[in-house]
């Protein structure tokens, strides 16, 4: 991949504490999908040392999703069947593990690489 390429896709979710578990298990299981579809990674990280403006409340850990794609393109073809995959619209009728009016997300293309 040359220095300017790529693209990610970034999501910030607050998960309660006592979902954490499941959660992670749910994202695995989401990331296996995308991967399988053809995302170059997915990883999934939980807030160690949060400064202001990126505190949780109330029993409540920040996590944060990255998922790799070669350009925006790539990401829209994978993302669309990613979203039609019968492992990910079966768990579209489960109970929610977070508010996810809460999760904050977005597409990056490279800006630099070091």
């Amino acid at each position: 991949m040359s220095s300017t390429a790529g693209y990610v896709d970034i999501y910030l979710l607050p998960v309660p504490e006592e979902n954490l578990d499941a959660y992670r298990e749910q994202a695995a299981s989401f990331g296996a999908v995308a991967r399988d579809h053809g995302a170059l990674a997915y990883r999934e990280f939980r807030a160690d040392d949060l400064r202001e403006g990126f505190e949780v409340e109330g029993g409540r850990r920040l996590t944060a999703a990255v998922v790799e794609f070669e350009s925006r393109a790539h990401r829209d073809a994978v993302m669309e069947k990613v979203m039609g995959d019968p492992r990910v619209t079966a768990s579209l009728g489960q109970p929610e593990l977070a508010d996810l009016s809460q999760m904050r997300y977005g597409g990056f293309e490279t800006f630099v690489s070091a």
